[in-house]
Formats: C-alpha cells, sequence, structure tokens
C-alpha cells in the first residue's frame, strides 16, 4: 500500500544535520534504505528533520507531500529567489540543476534555517539548467552560458586565412613579369626581396623593400564555405620599417571572384623598427555575396629613406552557421 504521510523514516548513510536535502544512497546496504546529502544541483527527496548519526534512523519530510520547507541556507538571498540544492544538501540562489522552491523570506546570513516555498519542477530553460563539463572544456556552470559561448566562439570574427609570404608575386598593375622574370616569384634578387632576416641567427622569413621601392605584390586565396560576406574582412600585416623616419604600411587593392571592380583600402602603419600587427578593412559593402576568393595586391606607401619589411599576412573574417 503506497506511503500517505509526509514524513518517512530513512536509515542515514552518513552524519546528517538537521533541515538539509537528501537523496538515495544507490549504494547503501541498510534497511531502510539509505540516504546522504544531496550534492549541488542533485535532485533531492526530501529534507532532514533533525539530525543524525550514520547508521541510525533519519526522518525525512518529502518533497511530493507539498507545502514550505524549512532548510538551512548556503548564502543570502532575496525574498521570490529561486532556490536550487548546494552542495551538503544546503539551499542556495545560485542556479545549478533543477530548481526546488522560491525564497519565502529574505536570508541574510549563510547557515540560517528558512522557509522555501516548495515547488519542485525540471527546469525547461537553458538559464536554469547546470552544465557539468565532465572533460573540463568551459568554465561556464549553466547551459545557457555554456551556448553562449560556443555560439561566440561559432561566429567569431577572429577566423582566419594564413597568407604564406612565398605565395606572394612581384606585379605591376595585378600582371607578374614575364617569364624572363621568373614570373615575378620573390627571391634574393629580386625587388622586393624575400629572404632570412638574419641567416645566422634569425631564419624568420620577410619581403624587404629597400628604401623608395614601391614594387607592388600580389596574391590570390580560396575564401573558406562558412565565410560570412555580411561581416566584411580584416587583412592583418606584420610590419617594421628598418628605422623611425618613415611610417610604413600598403594600400590594399581587392578584387572577389571575377570580373569584380577594384576596392582600395590603406593599412595603418607603423614608425618603428619593432614588428608590429597592422590592419587593413575591407568593409562588408566591398565583399560580394557568394565571393570565393580574392586577389589581394599590397603596395608600400611612400618610404624615401627606410627599408620596409612584411613578415606575415592574413585575413580574419567571421564566420556563418553551416546548416548543412
Amino acid at each position: 500500500m503506497p506511503y500517505g504521510d509526509g514524513i518517512m523514516t530513512f536509515m542515514a548513510g552518513e552524519a546528517l544535520e538537521a533541515h538539509r536535502m537528501v537523496k538515495i544512497d544507490t549504494a547503501g546496504s541498510q534497511a531502510p534504505i539509505d540516504v546522504i546529502y544531496a550534492g549541488a544541483g542533485e535532485a533531492s527527496i526530501g529534507v532532514t528533520e533533525h539530525a543524525a548519526a550514520n547508521e541510525t534512523p533519519v526522518a525525512v519530510k518529502l518533497f511530493t507531500w507539498g507545502g514550505t520547507m524549512e532548510i538551512e541556507a548556503a548564502d543570502t538571498w532575496d525574498v521570490g529567489a529561486t532556490i536550487y540544492c548546494a552542495a551538503s544538501g544546503k539551499a542556495s540562489d545560485s542556479a545549478t540543476g533543477s530548481a526546488i522552491g522560491k525564497g519565502k523570506t529574505l536570508c541574510a546570513t549563510a547557515a540560517e534555517i528558512i522557509e522555501i516555498i516548495v515547488s519542485p519542477v525540471l527546469s525547461s530553460t537553458a538559464g536554469t539548467i547546470s552544465y557539468a563539463d565532465a572533460g573540463l572544456q568551459t568554465d561556464e556552470t549553466i547551459v545557457e552560458a555554456v551556448l553562449g559561448e560556443i555560439y561566440t566562439d561559432l561566429l567569431s570574427a577572429q577566423s582566419f586565412i594564413g597568407i604564406p609570404l612565398n605565395t606572394f608575386r612581384e606585379a605591376s598593375a595585378f600582371d607578374v613579369g614575364a617569364i624572363a622574370a621568373n614570373g615575378g616569384v620573390l627571391a634574393s634578387d629580386s625587388t622586393p626581396i624575400l629572404e632570412a632576416i638574419n641567416a645566422a641567427t634569425d631564419g624568420c622569413q620577410r619581403i624587404s623593400w629597400v628604401n623608395s621601392n614601391n614594387d607592388q605584390i600580389v596574391t590570390s586565396i580560396p575564401l573558406p564555405p562558412d565565410i560570412d560576406t555580411d561581416a566584411g574582412l580584416v587583412l592583418h600585416v606584420r610590419i617594421a620599417s628598418n628605422s623611425t623616419t618613415d611610417a610604413v604600411g600598403f594600400t590594399v587593392d581587392t578584387f572577389f571572384n571575377e570580373g569584380d571592380s577594384k576596392v582600395t583600402d590603406t593599412s595603418t602603419t607603423n614608425q618603428t623598427a619593432t614588428y608590429a600587427e597592422k590592419l587593413a578593412t575591407i568593409a562588408t559593402a566591398d565583399v560580394p555575396s557568394g565571393a570565393q576568393t580574392v586577389t589581394i595586391g599590397l603596395t608600400p606607401v611612400a618610404h624615401t629613406t627606410d627599408y620596409m619589411y612584411l613578415t606575415a599576412a592574413w585575413l580574419e573574417y567571421t564566420r556563418k552557421l553551416r546548416t548543412s
């Protein structure tokens, strides 16, 4: 015959304090069944009516009986706060797992015994469901925050397309040289040159323009299928001047797909011998819908005194959500 009273006797599976939430101990072996503290975010069956030593009887007021419960607080909260199970069976307004009810009164001090209006329901919104993170993949604890983190990553504006230096070729108005000029391939005797910063001590490759040389370099790269053409592109370059006289940078010319009109932008500049990351923004309006390839031409701005150096180039773009 079903049990019909609101209070039921169990055996304590550990030392228990009064007014704490407990759960069935599935590893317990006592009769009647063992109960132990419910942990943070765990479902509990009710609240202890009194303290009990391990392996002694304990009366538990069941949540299924309804009404209000007196539960020890783990922290403080305002009147009407949504209450959850915290560590060691205490009550908290920190969202973990499913809500157990509402705080009937203000809780001003942790460890108070506070009356809770019981309304235990399974959470149905991401803002109140906890995330266990067994794989230690995030610092977030609530499903809504975890989803926000995932979508922030998916839709990041920092998706990356690398442009290796050896894909650039010397060009004039986007036309590379004849076969006699090796088709504009950059080498140690081309203009500009592709070289190591220091053959003995620094093998980092760079493209180097002598002072007053403004020869264009060009490259063409495919664009990934997850690019959001409604969000624009940003060209990043690492550049330096060999002194502090000239502020070096690029005029950036781009064509998308075939038959496109040239778009011209200007990068920020660097007037030091220390390499720095500089940007050129290609506006959303200049990136056509359905763009699948881009041709980029970089022409150094005037630098009549100092050499100009380029050690890296890449595009950053915003991803769109892929649906297939």
